[in-house]
């Protein structure tokens, strides 16, 4: 797949272009971007996709903190498997931020993306202040020479697919929801730091996880997660939250991998989030800690 991540660059072949943030890549945008692939193979045109870097669509956008659900490696790692053979990841910056719908469409999706066939979602807006939408995209398409195909909304369960219902679903610990629509189990990665050492001392060691981007934070609790290590895949137990037993004010996410003894201070691991087990809870002490996380183990094992 060709990466490209600077704007200015044009491709020389005639393409079919996906449009659009793909926050999460769920099945909305799955389907979305398998229906531009086969129209490409079709048309005889190059499969591509341009998207923004998703730490500066978001933040730039809503001049806020705002939480991602899928990391830009995970990203350019699925849209490959998905058979996208160009790929724009770029920042989005002043210049992309003030551009008016004309100059979007001519000098991106024109001048660079080469694009004789565009395909968005219904609710696609794009340009300065978003005045830009699909009704304009299909008006300004015929000046242009490109044509232009909506998708519709894609449902699940009475519910339209979108990022923002998924986050909804993952704040209130509803995982195993959220995984549907996502088509795969919600992921946070990063590097395994020091933490304070209690798991261990109360004979079930934790991995410290330093998140590698601006993850949404599902609800605090305990979940059922497997861990992605090294190319091996194991089945563990996740704590998201501050631990009130021990009156913790940071945020932490430690996983209890199971039948593991690995030293991984400092190494890369993947959680895949499966099911929501229970909320935090503040113990007496340390006892009733350790029979409730023995009962947490005990049930994951029961349900793998």
């Amino acid at each position: 797949m060709n990466i490209i991540f600077d704007i200015e660059k044009r491709l020389n072949s005639k393409t079919a272009v996906a449009l659009g943030n793909f926050d999460g890549l769920h099945i909305g945008h799955q389907y979305l971007i398998s229906t531009m692939k086969n129209l490409a193979y079709e048309r005889g045109l190059i499969p591509a996709v341009f998207t923004f870097n998703n730490t500066t669509s978001t933040k730039f956008k809503t001049r806020e903190d705002y939480s991602i659900l899928m990391s830009n490696e995970k990203k350019i790692e699925t849209l490959e498997k998905m058979g996208v053979d160009a790929l724009y990841a770029v920042d989005f910056n002043d210049k992309i931020m003030r551009m008016c719908p004309d100059e979007f469409v001519k000098e991106v999706i024109v001048d660079k993306l080469n694009a004789n066939l565009v395909v968005v979602g219904f609710n696609f807006r794009f340009g300065f202040q978003a005045k830009g939408d699909v009704e304009y995209l299909k008006r300004i398409s015929d000046k242009f020479g490109f044509e232009v195909v909506v998708i519709n909304p894609i449902m699940k369960n009475d519910k339209i697919v979108s990022s923002t219902y998924i986050r909804k679903l993952l704040k209130d610990g509803k995982v195993k929801e959220a995984n549907e629509l996502l088509g795969r189990p919600y992921i946070i990665a990063g590097n395994v730091i020091e933490g304070k050492g209690r798991g261990k001392k109360l004979g079930f060691a934790t991995a410290n996880l330093k998140f590698d981007t601006d993850y949404l934070v599902p609800k605090f609790g305990v979940y059922k997660t497997f861990t992605a290590y090294n190319g091996k895949t194991y089945l563990s137990l996740t704590n998201v939250g501050k631990n009130p037993t021990f009156d913790d004010v940071e945020f932490s996410a430690e996983t209890h991998i199971l039948n593991f003894d690995k030293n991984i201070y400092g190494k890369k691991i993947e959680i895949r989030f499966i099911e929501f087990l229970r909320n935090e809870i503040r113990f007496t002490d340390k006892t009733q800690l350790i029979g409730q996380v023995l009962k947490d183990i005990e049930r994951v094992r029961i349900e793998k």
